[in-house]
């Protein structure tokens, strides 16, 4: 199905209005239950969305991770578009998008051994790689003028039907609004960049939520990572047996919590005020929900649901409508009622289900119209270390710890 969306421009300047096309091509993700007459739709959806992105337009569609904004990385004028779309810091690099690997030759001058390892077990995966870019084969804009280019290719039929059609790499950041939280349905890109955009392409729930781990692969084969995500540290080392460097994510005492059985050595090193940042995510506030959010974290659950409800209390005194992050084995802890609108993380075993929820959830905290925000934290070890990442910088570095 396919049909046009178009909307206002108000008093906004940066960007120009368009009509956003809206495809749905959930047959392709869900191989095999696709009718025949939703076949022929979804392959003529593939190349009307293909051929925007020859022409120079922007498409939303959907990876294992979140949905992405794509535009020709050769492109200046594509490019520009995305960081008018988005309101997009412009010193911000975005990720390059490939569906085989042949397409690297072009665009790299340079594959460390580790990071063939790394290709040879995570592609295609939520793994994004950092390596030398060839000179005068993408715009500027994408890689913010530096000499390096973060290259990923996704594990989605659509992602990868989509970039091979249109016959270019694809830049794609979150398709969101930035600053907001990134999107995991079709939906929440429509909320955000509705008549922002050229055309969305509906693929059904991401799977991952949370975006790619981003790494930088040093010649002498150690692996720092940029950004975490989806494979973590634990892994990196585990696959490559190379020494394995944090640049963020976790406080210095989870980071020196690693398993003394892996060669990883989780540093909190800032290359953030030294350098511009070679990976999207790592400066600026990300992921916010509209009301203000702060992460409690403290000794034991009981102590930390203590201190929630006596700050939620106080809120909702003051005429806030208050919102509470938790977990499956604390919410006891909390009683009935203990903010307006209450969303569980999960369970605290299985940490896949909190990064598939995060991002809706804060969400639906929008949707609520909840203006104080409080959420527990979990351990910043394995893909805890994404999720408090992306936790952090939703609350602005906002971390009430108790005793």
């Amino acid at each position: 199905m396919t049909h046009s969306l178009d909307v206002g421009m108000g008093n906004e300047t940066e960007w120009k209005r368009v009509t956003t096309a809206y495809w749905n091509v959930q047959s392709l993700s869900e191989e095999g239950e696709g009718t025949a007459k939703q076949d022929v739709a979804t392959k003529q959806a593939m190349k009307e969305a293909s051929e925007l992105l020859q022409k120079g337009g922007i498409v939303a569609f959907p990876t294992e991770t979140v949905y992405g904004l794509g535009a020709d990385a050769r492109s200046t004028a594509a490019v520009e578009a995305v960081f008018a779309a988005k309101g997009r810091p412009a010193d911000n690099p975005l990720i390059v998008h490939i569906a085989e690997r042949s397409q690297l030759e072009e665009l790299v001058t340079e594959i460390p051994a580790v990071a063939l390892t790394l290709m040879d077990v995570y592609w295609p995966g939520p793994l994004t790689i950092v390596l030398p870019l060839r000179p005068n084969v993408l715009s500027p804009r994408v890689t913010a003028g530096l000499d390096t280019v973060g290259i990923r290719m996704p594990d989605h039929p659509v992602a990868l039907a989509l970039i091979a059609a249109s016959g270019c790499p694809i830049a794609a950041p979150s398709a969101n609004r930035s600053g907001r939280p990134s999107p995991t349905l079709a939906s929440h890109v429509q909320e955000d960049l509705v008549g922002r955009i050229d055309g969305v392409l509906d693929g059904g729930p991401a799977g991952v939520g949370l975006e790619s781990t981003v790494v930088r692969v040093f010649s002498n084969g150690q692996i720092q990572v940029l950004r975490p995500g989806g494979i973590t540290i634990e892994q990196l080392s585990a696959t490559t047996g190379a020494t394995v460097i944090s640049t963020g994510g976790a406080d210095e005492e989870a980071q020196s919590a690693i398993s003394p059985g892996l060669q990883a050595v989780r540093t909190h090193v800032n290359t953030v005020d030294s350098e511009a940042p070679r990976s999207p995510g790592v400066k600026y506030t990300h992921y916010a929900p509209q009301g203000e959010l702060n992460i409690v974290r403290g000794s034991s659950a009981q102590v930390v649901a203590t201190k929630i409800k006596f700050l939620l209390d106080k809120a909702a005194h003051e005429g806030a409508v208050t919102g509470l992050l938790a977990f499956d084995e604390h919410i006891p802890f909390y009683g009935l009622n203990p903010a307006s609108v209450v969303i569980s993380l999960g369970s605290l075993v299985n940490p896949a289900e909190t990064a598939h929820k995060l991002y809706a959830s804060l969400r639906l905290f929008d949707e609520m119209a909840v203006d104080y925000i409080l959420s527990e934290a979990c351990p910043e070890e394995g893909l805890g270390e994404a999720i408090m990442n992306r936790l952090i910088k939703a609350a602005g570095g906002r971390i009430i710890d108790i005793g």
